[in-house]
């Protein structure tokens, strides 16, 4: 299917927020500084999460194979969710706003497409959802849907996402969430 183009941002707005970014090291090397910090964290979390409610009835239930079903609920609605994403990227193929204006990134990267939606931010607010609906801790899916605000700006601050595709991520993994924990 052929590439998309429906730029929301224009090239002078782009340019400005990387161009702010780039006129001022410090400040990119935080913006990406941020990006991989959230990111790792969600790579670390989430199989923590994984991981307690796999062994939280004790050792036991590995054993006689009865993990509690919310394990498998936290670990099928992100996974089919996220296939389901990469797919409609792979096929919508959306460029990226360094793609459309011909301006490099803050942030390095190099993909060619697949911007919309942001996989990044859909994945961090589906994770959001799993903690919210399988953590014993109330506060923990809060602070990641948080984290998901803060990446989705970083995202599009460093000059890999429009706006459209991080509100898209968002959105996107907090239904697939809801649905994916109703129909569970």
């Amino acid at each position: 299917m052929p590439s998309r183009t429906i730029n929301p941002m224009k090239k002078e707005t782009y340019q400005t927020i990387t161009g702010f970014l780039r006129s001022r090291p410090a400040l990119a090397k935080a913006v990406i500084g941020t990006n991989k910090v959230i990111t790792y964290a969600i790579y670390v979390a989430y199989p923590c999460l994984l991981a307690w409610l796999a062994l939280h009835n004790g050792i036991e239930t590995l054993t006689s194979g009865n993990i509690d079903p919310q394990f498998w609920k936290a670990l099928l609605v992100p996974a089919v969710s996220f296939v389901a994403v990469s797919l409609f990227r792979k096929a919508f193929n959306a460029p990226r706003p360094y793609e459309a204006f011909g301006i490099p990134p803050v942030l390095a990267k190099d993909t060619v497409g697949k911007s919309f939606p942001s996989r990044h931010t859909f994945s961090i607010f589906v994770i959001g959802m799993t903690f919210l609906e399988t953590c014993p801790v109330p506060w923990a899916g809060w602070l990641v849907l948080a984290l998901g605000v803060c990446l989705a700006t970083v995202r599009v601050l460093a000059g890999v996402h429009f706006p459209r595709d991080v509100v898209a991520g968002a959105t996107v993994g907090i239904i697939c969430g809801l649905i994916g924990f109703w129909a569970l």
